[in-house]
């Protein structure tokens, strides 16, 4: 299957019509189950690649990867230095790498410093995927005890892109999304269904962009 076209596509966090090219998603403590609602959530018609950063131990083999697996609808594969992105496909960082993405679109691995005291790093995702897919991009914050994903994000929300946070008062570990939604007040605060059912909303360009109504923290 060939790689997504790298467009850059106007749009504002709070109304008219976009098209969005990818989403990525960043989670921590907590984080497996939570990215399993969503990702199980997700159609396979689903046109959207979905990236996902998890901090995990080394030591720990790539369980959560098939875990996803088996409760998907989408493909779900660990990521791989120089793949390219296709449609519908669930790609996640394996552990003791960064991911991030190269100007062409093309997922990439880094073993460089921890950057937050992680790797792999929210943040360099995110940043990476914002210069990339710009206001084309959708990007989520998940449960976490620390401060990865808050610059990210806020990277994103600055080149156009989308941003939805998991509700603190919902998620296990609250201090990565109450962080995340300091740095990107403009954020969607929500469920987990209701992320899941807005990147469905969202991945269908005749359906427009709907601003729910946020759950407060």
């Amino acid at each position: 299957m060939e790689g997504l076209p790298q467009e850059r596509l106007k749009g504002s966090q709070q109304g008219q019509e976009r098209r969005f090219a990818a989403a990525v998603i960043g989670a921590s403590a907590g984080g497996i189950s939570a990215v399993s609602a969503i990702v199980s959530a997700l159609p396979p018609t689903l046109p959207l690649p979905v990236i996902v950063v998890l901090h995990q131990s080394p030591q720990e083999p790539p369980a959560w990867v098939d875990y996803l697996g088996r409760h998907a609808s989408l493909p779900v594969v660990e990521a791989e230095d120089k793949m390219p992105l296709c449609p519908g496909t669930v790609y996640c960082a394996p552990a003791g790498y960064h991911l991030l993405l190269e100007t062409n679109g093309d997922l990439a691995l880094s073993v460089d410093e921890k950057i937050n005291f992680s790797r792999p790093s929210i943040d360099l995702l995110f940043s990476s995927a914002a210069d990339v897919f710009g206001p084309a991009l959708i990007g989520i914050v998940l449960t976490g005890a620390n401060s990865d994903g808050a610059r990210g994000l806020a990277e994103i929300v600055g080149a156009g892109g989308l941003a939805m946070v998991q509700a603190p008062a919902g998620a296990e570990w609250p201090t990565m999304p109450e962080a995340a939604l300091q740095t990107a007040p403009q954020a969607w605060s929500l469920g987990l269904d209701e992320i899941a059912d807005q990147l469905v909303a969202l991945s269908m360009p005749k359906q427009g962009l709907n601003c729910p109504a946020s759950k407060g923290a």
